[in-house]
């Protein structure tokens, strides 16, 4: 067997993944080689950022399993891959920590206005302005999964009234006030202080906060992204901090990265960016790779693998309770 690896890797790794399947062949590979590489593997672990023709892989019938390095599988849930027999897991809570870790980061800055100060700072302008109170705020937390549940539990000493919403509303914290279905995302929209985006991109998913979705937000309320750039629709957050219907934005995501020098999003008021940084960590390629290894001996021992994806929903659905 031929185990491709598209994430980046280094030597150590390599070898730890040679220890768990020592009679199988492993490559490290560079993204600009995954296009051919990948007719000719039979699993692949990985993020795929270029251009792949999934259909010829399909049709080559080798590949079997796909082990992405992200918890999204927008790189990979291409309609081909979706029809074929491939098996396809995700990375879903590898980097659930980093990810709730960077959303409370966006959070703490907009309620406390660091962005308002660092703006004064570099005037030179030691003037006081007003701070708001993340304790006691009503939090709309969209998308339940592995990072949706541990920001909740970040946020939860603070005091704050915690609603979900989620594909599979089964399990509710203490600490959670209630986790609705995905259809209830208007009641949760209207009733948050913050929401925050932490769901999947799927065909479902995609642009499902637009202009009206905002419009359902009290006024002066925050909006975080943190999961996947074409969840919201730029335009409708945009006008909404030009018009001062939300107070403040952060987004760790966009529909196309990175931003463009004439991208309307480096204009508008009150909006933090960072660059697709929410999943970094010193230790995510040794926890990739970790996960991963326990997933190959699984995969190797034909026993259940773990956050085997339903293909057609776009995502691990969890185990049943």
């Amino acid at each position: 067997m031929k185990i491709l690896l598209g994430y980046p890797v280094e030597e150590r790794h390599v070898e730890k993944i040679r220890l768990v399947a020592p009679t199988h062949e492993v490559v490290a590979a560079a993204q600009h080689e995954l296009p051919d590489l990948l007719m000719e593997s039979d699993c692949f672990c990985g993020h795929v950022k270029v251009p792949v023709n999934w259909r010829a892989i399909v049709d080559r019938d080798r590949l079997a399993w796909i082990q992405s390095s992200a918890a999204g599988l927008d790189h990979c849930l291409h309609p081909a891959v979706i029809e074929s027999d491939i098996v396809v897991s995700s990375a879903s809570g590898v980097l659930s920590d980093q990810v709730a870790e960077h959303a409370l980061a966006l959070i703490g800055a907009l309620v406390r206005r660091f962005p308002a100060f660092h703006s004064a700072q570099l005037r030179r302008a030691y003037n006081r302005q007003p701070t708001d109170d993340l304790h006691g705020k009503r939090i709309g937390i969209v998308g339940f999964g592995g990072v949706g549940q541990r920001v909740a539990e970040l946020l939860a000493p603070y005091r704050v009234e915690i609603v979900a919403t989620d594909y599979f509303p089964q399990s509710v914290p203490s600490y959670v006030k209630a986790v609705w279905a995905a259809d209830a995302l208007p009641d949760l929209l209207r009733q948050s202080d913050i929401v925050i985006l932490c769901v999947p991109l799927t065909d479902v998913t995609r642009g499902m906060i637009g202009e009206s979705q905002i419009a359902m937000m009290p006024s002066g309320s925050l909006l975080l992204n943190v999961c996947r750039g074409d969840v919201l629709v730029e335009s409708a957050l945009i006008d909404a901090l030009n018009r001062g219907h939300l107070s403040a934005a952060a987004i760790d995501v966009a529909c196309d990265e990175p931003l463009k020098d004439d991208n309307m999003l480096w204009t508008a008021p009150r909006l933090m960016i960072t660059p697709h940084v929410a999943g970094q960590s010193n230790t995510r390629i040794d926890r990739m790779t970790d996960f991963f290894c326990e997933n190959l001996v699984r995969y190797l021992n034909n026993t259940e693998l773990l956050n085997t994806v339903d293909k057609t929903l776009g995502f691990p659905p969890p185990k049943k309770l």
